[in-house]
């Protein structure tokens, strides 16, 4: 499909640029990796609100723990444990 689309004029020079500067080979690959971003930032954003509907409901049933300093070594330790044998992070625990 060919879409023509009107950019501001920073736009275009952004464009520009990234090709002259060697990232891309012309404006349509700038525009499609851009796209794809946008596309993996809808993706995880979906996966984070799925991820909070989902404790939310714990929550609402009961299941639920205090959050208390206690808690909260706990966790740092077995994070700390974890990182330190080599075991990969928890993808829903990263940024």
């Amino acid at each position: 499909m060919t879409m023509h689309i009107d950019l501001p004029p920073e736009m275009e020079t952004f464009i520009r640029g990234k090709v002259a500067g060697g990232s891309y080979d012309n404006a349509t690959e700038v525009i499609r990796d851009a796209l794809s971003r946008m596309q993996a930032d809808e993706a995880r954003a979906q996966a984070w609100r799925a991820a909070i509907r989902k404790g939310d409901d714990e929550l609402d049933r009961g299941e639920g723990i205090p959050y208390c300093a206690e808690t909260l070594d706990g966790i740092t330790e077995a994070a700390m444990r974890d990182m330190n044998s080599g075991k990969r992070a928890d993808p829903d625990v990263l940024p």
